[in-house]
């Protein structure tokens, strides 16, 4: 076949295409070796493709200021480097051909090589530093080119959705803008009492993003009539290129007074205002402002700011809905909870805390009550599900137990297995794991624990010496399996002093070790702290065993046995 037949090699196909590019740039492949570069790389680099290709990108180009040589672990390219993700940075140092250091601005994002995921295009253009003109067709200052905006648009997306947390996705938002697009980024939420709130003002300050907390705070209303731009993007009205001459008539509003402050003060000469708008409204603005670098904002820069509010506010829909949601599971939880009984010889406390991302908030819950005369319920159980379903499943369990315990006055285990039964025919309840227990005080004035144990972690007993061990008798399955397998009851007087402690498996569970670990940690605790007062002996307990990792929520029961008189 003649040569002019052949198919092109994959590294011609690479060439040709990054010469089509507008800005210098070169490929990587799995090892971080260049596979390929283009004209104008080679000519800001001061090097050829012949020198640069097959070369270790890091070792030959990146330098410190002083153009010594970065550890790997210190360059700002390997961790997206390695995860696969694109990058942005503002300073870099390469190293040309002649020895003399470049300063560069950088984008990385993945490029599809061969089926290889793991390569790399990295583009960079030269700071202004006069050493270098821009040879970069329709590019000049702060405005980036198409492949970077894409390579921002797609980054801050996957770093917006992946939180539901309000305030972490604002801190994402403003650290993906800076120092890319502007000096300044401004964040006004409105509430959803209407109120707006000035939640960011961040300002890149050597290389670092500082929040001034000064002009941070509460706004004014937003105002019904007000033609200037916050107040316009505040209602949705429209996106606006604005100066600090916009301000310097007297202000029409309170939000203007704010505006002309914060121009004095952050001594921005361009601002570009866009609103953040959710599925049903307007859920604030962002501001970028420039006040270093001297290029002013342009309709093209209005319109990837759009793009980036667009993302933005559906990010915060989305956080806003969820701890909507959680918040109210929570007071749910929280006013389903019971307040504890009273009892005579007996100190009892007990804590609920949801989960750190309320991914299950709603299921974990305790009681206790009395059932006769010298007799108190106590229950710790974990309902399946996730939010209000498994709150409001909670309290069905609550109530059918509470009916049957008082009822029927039977040993703990046949209770249990009248709840289960009951559980897939008139509650919501698909499965459910509890300990059920009742602690008797006898005419001898010792307290006699009797329990069973339905699925859930066994309840943990701590002598006043600090002996501590698990109640593990009375074994049984979880709730809501069908079957009707006995159950079977467990008994023990339990000593003066001693602490009966129930608890939830978010106290002892942790992705990242066994539930054995969980146990034991709790165990050793446990019993270190026997000696502590009740409550504080709990709220150490808590600080000390919940696994650090934990993404479930605790319910926690703590009872510390004490003496009861008798009567005669």
């Amino acid at each position: 076949m003649a040569a002019a037949d052949q198919e092109p090699t994959p590294g011609t196909a690479l060439a040709g295409m990054l010469a089509t590019l507008g800005t210098a740039a070169y490929v990587v492949d799995v090892r971080g070796h260049i596979v390929a570069v283009n004209a104008l790389a080679e000519r800001l680099l001061r090097r050829t493709a012949a020198e640069l290709v097959s070369g270790d990108a890091h070792d030959l180009l990146h330098r410190d200021a002083r153009g010594g040589p970065i550890p790997r672990a210190q360059c700002r390219m390997r961790p997206a480097f390695m995860a696969g993700r694109p990058a942005q940075d503002d300073l870099e140092w390469f190293e040309r051909g002649d020895g003399s250091l470049l300063p560069v601005s950088w984008t990385l994002t993945p490029v599809d090589l061969d089926g290889d995921d793991m390569s790399m295009l990295l583009l960079f253009h030269p700071r202004d530093d006069g050493a270098e003109p821009a040879a970069r067709p329709g590019h000049s200052g702060g405005t980036l080119q198409e492949i970077e905006k894409l390579a921002l648009l797609a980054e801050m997306t996957t770093q917006l959705t992946s939180t539901l947390s309000v305030d972490e996705a604002l801190r994402r938002l403003v650290s993906l803008v800076l120092p890319r697009l502007a000096d300044w980024a401004v964040i006004d939420l409105i509430s959803e009492r209407d109120e707006v709130w000035r939640s960011k003002v961040v300002h890149l300050e050597n290389g670092t993003l500082v929040s001034r907390r000064e002009l941070e705070g509460p706004m004014a209303p937003v105002p019904a009539e007000s033609v200037m731009p916050l107040s316009r993007a505040l209602r949705g009205v429209a996106s606006t290129l604005t100066a600090p001459e916009d301000y310097d008539r007297s202000p029409d509003t309170g939000i203007a007074v704010e505006q002309r402050r914060l121009f004095e003060v952050t001594g921005m000469h361009s601002a570009a205002i866009a609103p953040i708008r959710g599925l049903r409204e307007v859920l604030g603005a962002l501001t970028l402002g420039r006040s270093d670098r001297p290029e002013k904002f342009t309709a093209a820069d209005l319109a990837l700011l759009e793009d980036i509010t667009r993302r933005a506010g559906l990010a915060l829909d989305n956080a806003r809905l969820y701890q909507r949601q959680r918040k109210v599971a929570e007071t749910m939880q929280r006013y389903l909870l019971p307040q504890l009984p009273r009892v005579p010889g007996l100190e009892m406390t007990s804590r609920y805390l949801p989960a750190p991302d309320a991914s299950h908030v709603g299921g974990d819950w305790y009681d206790a009550f009395a059932l006769a005369e010298n007799a108190t319920a106590l229950v710790i159980g974990d309902v399946a599900g996730h939010d209000l379903d498994a709150a409001a499943g909670m309290s069905q369990l609550r109530n059918v137990l509470r009916a049957y315990a008082w009822a029927q006055q039977e040993p703990p285990s046949r209770v249990v297995e009248r709840v289960d039964r009951a559980v897939l025919s008139i509650t919501d309840v698909s499965m459910a794991t509890l300990v059920f227990a009742t602690l008797t005080a006898g005419e001898d004035g010792q307290w006699e624990l009797r329990w069973t144990i339905g699925g859930h972690p066994p309840p943990l007993l701590v002598t006043r010496g600090g002996v501590a061990r698990y109640l593990t008798e009375g074994g049984g399955i979880l709730l809501g399996t069908g079957t009707d397998r006995p159950r079977s009851d467990a008994s023990e007087i339990l000593p003066v002093g001693s602490t009966l402690v129930l608890y939830t498996d978010g106290l002892v569970e942790s992705p990242s070790h066994s539930i054995d670990d969980g146990l034991e940690r709790l165990r050793r605790n446990a019993a270190a702290l026997a000696h502590r007062p009740v409550e504080t002996f709990t709220d150490e307990l808590l600080s000390r065993a919940r696994p650090a990792d934990n993404d479930d929520d605790v319910a926690l029961l703590a009872l510390r046995i004490g003496t009861r008189s008798t009567t005669r």
